[in-house]
């Protein structure tokens, strides 16, 4: 049994109402950080003692310590800890726990995954995210697949908005198959665009968040920013445009290959999707499924595969995420005996 460790920690500049503010109300973020990493923490002002697991000290020391800068004063305003600081913030440090020597980065790489937008400086939580981040800037195409709250559709918004920012693209294009998962489009009120944009709303709220209302709204009305179901998308061409297809396992193997080839000049598509909840009819190929198959090994197109372990919502997503994932596995395997079982006695039968 491993001994526990004690880990005195100093928080510079001291300042009550950041502490405060670090700590949070009744000490909840400490008491979240304590229950996830199992350690005992403690404090007299700007002083904090730390006990547990070695390595869990030194993932808490990191935790307070990246926190605590998130509280720096900006116009003499100091920022609020949230609990999705405190989460992502243990994300972060769970890495670098499991993989303290491990470092796929070269020295320029946090310059590359630093995204600016409004909202402020957004920053890939974790190896799989800054991987993903890395792609999208230096392929033409790029896919992302994995379950939901990997961050896929949140960080390619981000890398448009910048790109548009910086004058790399003259627009943004959104877009995402409009299928219906249990509903029917034609019991909705409105036209067809207003149909759709239900179905384009995580799109909206991501721009929302990280340009704000008023400027996104003046940008749709210039055209600048685009957001359309897939169907709009037939024989145009898309030149100087950053491309970004949503939901893209419900598109049919026709849909992706014509979403593909209107990609033009000095275009960049990004194609995000969870090949685990298709809403297509029983029977019909992925698009996305068959995009992995088909383009694996095209230069210019890079595929990232986000797991449960990548989510950056609630830790419950994750372990539901998990559960599915173990209770899918196990029925394949039951449905694998029993087919094994009936050859066998179909064949005992025969003899």
């Amino acid at each position: 049994m491993s001994k526990n460790s004690n880990h005195i920690l100093t928080l510079e500049p001291e300042d009550n109402s950041r502490q405060a503010s670090l700590y949070g109300p009744m000490d909840d973020n400490l008491k979240t950080i304590e229950k996830r990493l199992g350690v005992e923490i403690s404090y007299r002002g700007n002083q904090i003692k730390i006990v547990g697991k070695e390595n869990n000290c030194l993932a808490v020391s990191k935790i307070l310590k990246d926190l605590y800068v998130e509280t720096s004063t900006v116009k003499n305003q100091h920022q609020d800890i949230t609990d999705e600081m405190v989460h992502l913030a243990i994300i972060s440090a769970n890495v670098l726990e499991q993989e303290p020597n491990k470092s796929n980065l070269d020295v320029n790489f946090d310059k590359l995954i630093t995204i600016k937008t409004k909202r402020g400086v957004i920053k890939p939580r974790n190896e799989n995210q800054q991987s993903y981040v890395h792609n999208i800037v230096t392929n033409d195409i790029s896919f992302g697949v994995g379950v939901a709250g990997t961050g896929k559709t949140y960080l390619a918004v981000a890398c448009a908005v910048e790109a548009l920012e910086r004058q790399e693209v003259r627009r943004i294009l959104l877009t995402r198959p409009a299928v219906e998962a249990g509903e029917k489009l034609g019991f909705l009120p409105g036209d067809l665009s207003q149909k759709v944009d239900p179905y384009l709303r995580p799109l909206y709220d991501a721009l929302f968040e990280m340009l704000g209302f008023e400027k996104v709204e003046k940008l749709i009305e210039r055209n600048v920013i685009e957001v359309a179901p897939l169907a709009y998308m037939r024989g145009r061409t898309l030149n100087d445009a950053f491309i970004i297809l949503d939901e893209s396992q419900n598109t049919t193997v026709e849909q992706m290959k014509m979403f593909l080839t209107r990609i033009g000049f000095n275009a960049k598509a990004v194609i995000t999707g969870d090949i685990t909840q298709v809403d297509l009819p029983r029977g019909q190929k992925s698009g996305l499924r068959h995009a992995i198959e088909v383009l694996e090994d095209i230069p210019g197109v890079s595929f990232n595969f986000f797991e449960s372990k990548d989510v950056v919502r609630h830790p419950v997503v994750a372990r539901i995420i998990e559960a599915y994932e173990a209770h899918d596995k196990k029925t394949n395997r039951i449905k694998v005996e029993k087919s094994a079982a009936a050859i066998e006695n179909k064949a005992k039968a025969q003899e």
